[in-house]
């Protein structure tokens, strides 16, 4: 598959718009995509930044693959398997289109807010294969996807309180506080008001 794009980067405007429809300020938003990617949603060659997930992989594919694909394919969550971010992360995307495209582009997370492919419905996509072609497109498209994720689940009002406490936990799962990822979203939440892009 080919995942280059025009990698279109997001303005001002695209943040301000989403952060009317949301009800918050954009200054949240931004801090989620400071953290999230590093405020960036493509890589050096144009395609969308990724994170391939082994263990939702294995999940999607009833762990069929585990034994004979370990690095792609895994009964539970594994920090070892990521290995470096960047194009590695397509590496093990290749080897999973392979086994099972659709539960490939589910396993992986996507762009400047890295959300699973297997969100692409609750993101308003008809397929996976529709959400990560808006992935390559553009971050307004990611953005886009990114508040259709959050008024389905309801994390728009922890944008609007800047609860990151609760945001993370919905966004990122219970491990995250081990990680002090509220605690970052806070912080580059202050930066952004002051400014100062992380």
């Amino acid at each position: 598959m080919n995942f280059t794009g025009p990698a279109t980067p997001l303005s001002d405007a695209n943040i301000l718009a989403e952060a009317a429809r949301l009800g918050c300020d954009p200054a949240a938003i931004g801090a989620v995509c400071d953290i999230e990617s590093a405020g960036s949603g493509f890589l050096p060659d144009t395609r969308p930044k990724l994170l391939f997930e082994a263990h939702v992989f294995g999940k999607l594919t009833r762990h069929c693959w585990d034994d004979a694909h370990p690095n792609i394919s895994a009964p539970s969550w594994d920090r070892a398997l990521y290995g470096p971010p960047g194009a590695h992360q397509y590496d093990r995307l290749e080897e999973a289109l392979a086994l099972d495209e659709a539960a490939a582009l589910e396993a992986a997370s996507w762009g400047l807010f890295q959300i699973l492919g297997s969100n692409f419905a609750v993101c308003g996509f008809a397929s996976v294969q529709d959400y990560v072609a808006a992935m390559c497109r553009s971050e307004a498209d990611h953005l886009a996807a990114f508040g259709e994720f959050c008024r389905h689940g309801g994390l728009d009002r922890c944008l609007r309180a800047q609860d990151w406490t609760r945001f993370a936990l919905a966004y990122n799962g219970p491990s995250e506080s081990d990680n002090g990822y509220d605690e970052k979203l806070a912080a580059a939440y202050l930066a952004r008001l002051a400014g100062i892009e992380q």
